[in-house]
């Protein structure tokens, strides 16, 4: 196993491999993992260049939080016209993360706040420990989202409910997050880094363009007309059935070679 930590090329990441699993961590945990223009220009520059055999990505935070918010101390003198260059830096590496090459599990535990959300809201699996909670403060900090949040985090609990976090400043439990969708998945604390690994190797072993027609064209078709929709689904089916892969795939499942559904114990 290859582990880089905090140093070139990732300023304020720890990654490592484990198999065809990458791990990525968010590593300023005296600073409960606040993001600053160091990580993310890491975490753009990582999913833009993700390891050869790497097929997916497990992402989380050093030590007891995945990440309190933006280190506001990089916003505090600065102008609008800064501010909103700050926000666009965040919108790129953030849609690295979403729209990149690989899918990722995000494991949750801790402070999963403000700016970590937003990041916690572009991968496409979420863990959450038991200990993990929400919170979007930027209402009581006189500013707003800016890390694509007004966008992803809508789509997964609704807008009622983000208007009231930012407006009230309520926190969600883990369990809380659970139940609004935050996390498809709860596992006791310490246990989220077991699962998630389990849950990307499981991810890992499937057809990559199946993988990548998940993460790019499901959201779009989702947001499609049905008309529209129906037509890229129609496109991409063909596209994904006609890879080799798929075809090597689908005559091991015909010829009893590969396990049949079962259902979860």
């Amino acid at each position: 196993m290859r582990e880089v930590r905090g140093q070139a090329p990732y300023p304020g990441l720890r990654t490592e491999r484990r198999g065809a699993v990458g791990v990525v961590s968010l590593d300023r945990p005296e600073k409960r993992n606040a993001l600053n223009q160091s990580i993310f220009t890491s975490l753009e520059r990582y999913f833009s260049e993700v390891p050869d055999g790497v097929r997916a990505v497990l992402l989380q935070g050093e030590g007891e939080h995945f990440s309190a918010g933006l280190d506001l101390s990089e916003l505090k003198e600065t102008s609008a016209a800064e501010g909103m260059a700050h926000s666009i830096v965040g919108h790129r590496s953030f849609d690295r993360v979403q729209f990149g090459t690989v899918p990722v599990v995000a494991v949750l535990r801790g402070a999963v706040v403000g700016g970590g959300l937003e990041l916690a809201c572009a991968a496409h699996i979420r863990v959450a420990e038991a200990g993990a909670f929400y919170a979007l403060p930027e209402g009581q900090r006189g500013i707003f989202v800016g890390g694509g949040g007004s966008v992803r985090v809508p789509r997964i609990i609704g807008v009622a409910r983000m208007a009231d976090m930012m407006l009230t400043g309520r926190v969600y439990s883990a369990e809380e997050g659970q139940s609004i969708g935050i996390s498809q998945y709860l596992t006791p604390a310490g246990e989220g880094l077991k699962k998630g690994i389990e849950l990307a190797q499981t991810i890992a072993g499937n057809a990559p363009l199946t993988n990548l027609a998940v993460m790019h064209a499901l959201p779009r078709i989702a947001e499609a007309s049905q008309d529209h929709g129906m037509f890229m689904e129609a496109m991409i089916s063909g596209i994904a059935q006609s890879d080799p892969e798929a075809k090597r795939r689908m005559q091991a499942f015909l010829d009893k070679r590969a396990p049949k559904v079962k259902r979860s114990e």
